[in-house]
């Protein structure tokens, strides 16, 4: 039995960008130490970080994204238990997609964990979005200034403010995907 949530995690958590600190570089290169070890079992690729504070220079809310590939949801079901020993919290959010987790707390977030099946479309779309983020300040900037506006917007609604970006987001990956083929 794993130790989910017993509700989802806190949304109404005050949300805050902050300007880029190169610490989250840091952070990242050592929570995915860690992660390797607890989940080698069902790792089959590397470790990658993602989202805001895994592009240099953009605002971010403070929380650290990690997505770890493994083969399936199902034979990766038995990471969960061993993701919780490594201090995350389960929540069955979006499980068609992905074994999620956060850390150390839902009430206080400095990690999520995104469990993803190598080559699925979530995974190739969280590499697309962080590249295109990566590869053009422009498009980077544009970004920083939407989620500072929609953090202000739904500063205590985190549900909204992620759905707000959905728009923002599919087109960037769109772009970054026609630009590859």
């Amino acid at each position: 039995m794993h130790n989910n949530l017993n509700s989802k995690p806190n949304s109404d958590t005050r949300i805050e960008i902050i300007e880029y600190n190169s610490d989250w570089r840091v952070q990242f290169l050592a929570e995915r130490s860690i992660l390797q070890a607890a989940l080698a079992e069902w790792l089959i690729g590397d470790i990658e970080h993602i989202g805001s504070t895994a592009v240099a220079g953009l605002a971010a809310k403070p929380v650290i994204d990690i997505m770890a590939p493994v083969a399936s949801l199902e034979v990766s079901h038995d990471a969960i238990a061993a993701a919780e020993a490594a201090r995350y919290c389960f929540y069955p959010y979006k499980p068609d997609e992905m074994h999620w987790f956060c850390k150390p707390s839902p009430e206080v977030r400095t990690h999520h964990l995104h469990l993803v099946p190598l080559g699925s479309r979530r995974w190739h779309e969280q590499i697309a979005f962080r590249d295109a983020l990566r590869q053009n300040p422009e498009l980077a900037q544009e970004y920083a200034a939407l989620k500072r506006r929609l953090a202000k917007d739904f500063a205590n609604d985190r549900e909204a403010y992620t759905d707000a970006k959905a728009p923002f987001i599919q087109n960037a990956i769109r772009m970054q995907i026609s630009y590859k083929t």
